[in-house]
């Protein structure tokens, strides 16, 4: 091999060297910084501001049935009447119940004719035993035997009072005045005791019912200002008062049933109407509110990102409930502090981060 061959190939090992030495050099780890949207805290009057839909409903609404059995023969009235107190509503075929109270009656007549027969004979008895032809112990057999007879007697009328007051039980009269929201059985059906039939509402007293979110109801029960607004006339503003707040979910819809009261003498208001409810109010003292997107969820714990000295340290926080689409914060943040409302979920303890326009940790 020629000096000048040799001298090529021993350039081109080395050039070659040194490129695999170049190549096995570790890249340098940069650290890494990411850009998040953040928010400087300040404490203020919270307002709470909701809006539902609801329902115009009586109040007081009874679900009247029969006191006994029967097949009904009559219906007296129809979704929507008017009723008075005393009205009647539906009949029973009352034949058999006068049937039963005809027996009862019979039953006490002949019970009154064993009572007056041991009564005539403890009377004869006890003529005899003035005059010594008896011995007491007659007497008292017989003297028992009227007082069983009188018991007999008793229990025969108090059994015929029941059944003549089962056979009035035929007739179904309304005990409120209202109107007929629904009726639930027809003529030919037959009923057993304290089967629904007809639901008669009061009209003096109406109420506005509401499903609210589970996360909302603390907040709302204690809400002072609501006012109602017909969708029928929604330029008419009504007060309402929260009375009732279901203290279980809705199975269905999972929401808490919440029953608001208008004034009894409100006009235009009828059953069934759509209204919006709306609550209004603000806190008495100054509160720190932050975006949803601020919450981070870590082993059970609620937390948000505070930033300082451009990297980010996770803090603890106590939600104290929600205002519109935020969260208001009752302790773990104070005034003045950085956190992170965007990209939250991204970040680990001690990372840099590039605040985005325009807020900037100082």
């Amino acid at each position: 091999m020629s000096a000048s061959k040799f001298a090529r190939r021993a350039f081109a090992l080395a050039a070659f060297a040194t490129l695999l030495s170049a190549c096995s050099k570790a890249p340098e780890k940069t650290e890494e910084i990411r850009p998040v949207r953040t928010m400087t805290l300040a404490a203020g009057s919270v307002g709470v501001n909701a809006e539902f839909s609801g329902e115009v409903k009586p109040r007081f609404e009874s679900r009247l049935a029969f006191r006994v059995g029967g097949k009904i023969t009559a219906r007296k009235v129809d979704v929507g009447s008017a009723v008075k107190r005393g009205d009647v509503l539906m009949q029973l075929d009352p034949q058999d119940l006068k049937l039963s109270a005809a027996q009862g009656l019979a039953n006490l007549r002949a019970a009154e004719t064993n009572r007056d027969l041991a009564r005539a004979e403890m009377k004869r008895y006890q003529e005899l035993r003035s005059k010594n032809f008896v011995s007491q112990a007659v007497i008292d057999a017989k003297v028992s035997a009227y007082k069983a007879a009188q018991a007999s007697v008793d229990a025969a009328q108090a059994g015929y009072r029941g059944q003549s007051n089962q056979a009035g039980y035929a007739t179904l009269v309304s005990d409120i005045e209202g109107v007929v929201t629904a009726v639930d059985a027809e003529v030919g059906q037959v009923v057993t005791p304290g089967a629904p039939v007809v639901r008669v509402a009061r009209l003096d007293e109406k109420e506005i019912v509401i499903g609210v979110p589970e996360d909302k109801v603390d907040t709302l029960r204690k809400v002072a200002d609501v006012t109602v607004r017909l969708w029928a006339n929604p330029g008419v503003v009504i007060p309402g008062k929260v009375r009732e707040v279901s203290p279980v979910a809705d199975p269905a819809t999972r929401t808490y049933q919440i029953k608001v009261s208008i004034p009894a003498a409100q006009q235009g208001v009828k059953l069934g109407m759509t209204a919006q409810v709306q609550f209004s109010s603000n806190s008495a003292s100054p509160r720190i509110v932050v975006p949803l997107s601020a919450l981070v969820q870590e082993k059970g714990v609620t937390s948000v990102w505070v930033v300082e000295n451009g990297a980010v340290r996770m803090a603890p926080v106590q939600i104290g409930g929600v205002s519109g689409n935020d969260v208001v914060l009752v302790s773990g943040a104070a005034p003045g502090q950085v956190v992170v409302t965007a990209g939250a979920n991204l970040l680990k303890a001690g990372q840099k981060v590039k605040l985005m326009p325009a807020e900037a940790a100082k």
